[in-house]
């Protein structure tokens, strides 16, 4: 019995050829709520009271700095183990963890809520760079590529980094609880379709397993009768179609390393450290400011459009030739619709990782799940990409004083271990099991604690002040 069908490309993209409208649906009467709850707070505030306050409610929404010592207690205990597990299991889903990291640092070692967002930059950036070191090590599971798709990584990376850029000013604006909300809609969102596409891979692999002990019973059985019958349209999940060529360790690096386009990344990254540098040197809503923060959208634009309109004409040109290979790990034919909702969900990401202080992987993971990449894949490149966004925030935060460098160092050595340890644990769990829907399911556990640790972060935070009678409208920008 033939099954064609059940080829690693075709397994995952069946999977996203389901449609995405539900969820896009949801985001957006998600927002809509948001935004009239906003209204009704706003409205239902005293404008005289807010008018009286306005001033001192700035002063105190700039959070004093503290900054505990490094010292061996409970609380350095609790948070080396959650940190710890946080990053190896936020790494293989590809999602950074900085929804775990912030409250973590926040509540258990009482850092202050700008330092422990600069913080989980460092921890997301240690853990990020060993993974990405580990995956630069091994092999694709289905074929003869690199499992870091460099394609995806320079089409998401720019807009990421402008995205970062926007939810930092918005932060400034946008009131805690109504953060706390979109974030929490956002992220539930994220987790369950994550969750419901692993439980369709789980399905789908656990009938390809079946399938592979039926066809190699057979075979026994065949073989025994000296008629020897092998259907090369089977191939389980996780295991190359055709066994590739042996390569030592070596070779497999400097395969899975694309110079080229890793110069460009480097590019990108310093063009927005200088012009991110610029900016905290200027005086807030200058001219000069302005001008800044403005240059920094040709900057991504550009490499944006000019990856885009590459992958557009390859893809064009393949189809026209009747090949119907992909062109990257991304199981879809890229349209203009297709890049403008890659361009949207990167600003995106972004956005909720300047909001939140995490790398943006709770969208790009995800979104490139929905595009059709194998997890191993999706991990991998949304890793990558996490690795120099959380980077660039790293040496800006550096800069502008924002952590303090024992703690820094220590949080960082932490990650750099569990990233290590969480990527080679779980893929030769993955690789015994032959499930590689153990990395969405773990993507999702990862974004369900986020949002449900922002939640209690957020809620507890407004509550106080409520009791307070703080102001809970829209800040004032340059004031």
């Amino acid at each position: 019995m033939a099954a064609p069908a059940s080829t690693p490309a075709a397994l995952y993209g069946r999977l996203n050829r389901a449609s995405t409208r539900g969820f896009l649906a949801y985001v957006a009467a998600a927002a809509a709520c948001a935004a009239v709850l906003a209204c009704f707070v706003i409205s239902a505030a005293d404008p005289a009271a807010n008018a009286a306050s306005n001033g001192a409610l700035r002063l105190s929404s700039r959070s004093t700095r503290v900054w505990p010592d490094l010292e061996f207690n409970w609380r350095l205990v609790v948070a080396t183990i959650v940190g710890f597990l946080g990053s190896a299991f936020g790494t293989v889903g590809g999602v950074g963890g900085g929804g775990i990291f912030v409250p973590l640092l926040n509540l258990v070692l009482g850092f202050d809520t700008k330092s422990a967002a600069a913080l989980s930059k460092c921890m997301i950036m240690g853990a990020s760079a060993s993974s990405v070191w580990y995956n630069l090590q091994v092999s694709h599971p289905t074929k003869e590529a690199p499992v870091i798709d460099y394609k995806l990584a320079l089409l998401f990376q720019p807009m990421l980094m402008l995205g970062i850029t926007i939810g930092v000013e918005l932060s400034v604006v946008f009131p805690y609880w109504l953060i706390t909300v979109l974030i929490i809609i956002l992220f539930i969102g994220t987790s369950s379709r994550s969750f419901y596409k692993g439980i369709l891979m789980w399905k789908e692999e656990t009938r390809i397993l079946m399938e592979t002990q039926e066809r190699d019973a057979q075979s026994k059985s065949d073989r025994a009768a000296n008629d020897v019958v092998f259907d090369p349209s089977y191939a389980e999940p996780l295991l190359p179609q055709h066994k590739p060529t042996e390569k030592s360790g070596l070779e497999t690096l400097w395969f899975n390393l694309s110079w080229k386009n890793i110069l460009v990344l480097m590019t990108v990254w310093s063009s927005f450290l200088v012009l991110q540098i610029l900016k905290n040197n200027s005086q807030t809503c200058s001219t000069f400011y302005w001008v800044i923060n403005i240059l920094q959208i040709p900057a991504a634009v550009s490499v944006f459009l000019w990856k885009a309109m590459e992958l557009c004409r390859d893809s064009r040109a393949r189809r026209m030739n009747g090949n119907l290979e992909c062109v990257c790990e991304a199981s879809i034919e890229w349209s203009p619709a297709q890049l403008i909702f890659c361009a949207f969900c990167g600003l995106l990401g972004g956005t909720v990782g300047g909001l939140l202080g995490s790398g943006g992987g709770f969208i790009l993971g995800p979104l490139l799940l929905e595009l059709g990449c194998i997890p191993q894949v999706a991990s991998a490149t949304a890793t990558f990409v996490m690795m120099f966004s959380s980077s660039l925030s790293v040496v800006e935060f550096y800069f502008l004083g924002r952590f303090p460098l024992p703690y820094a160092g220590y949080l960082i050595f932490i990650s750099i271990l569990a990233g290590f340890w969480g990527q080679c644990l779980v893929r030769k769990i993955v690789h015994v099991l032959k499930r590689a829907s153990l990395i969405v399911f773990i993507l999702s556990s990862v974004i369900f604690a986020s949002a449900l640790t922002m939640g209690v972060v957020g809620t507890e935070k407004s509550i106080a002040m409520i009791n307070n009678h703080e102001y809970m409208g829209f800040l004032g920008f340059c004031e």
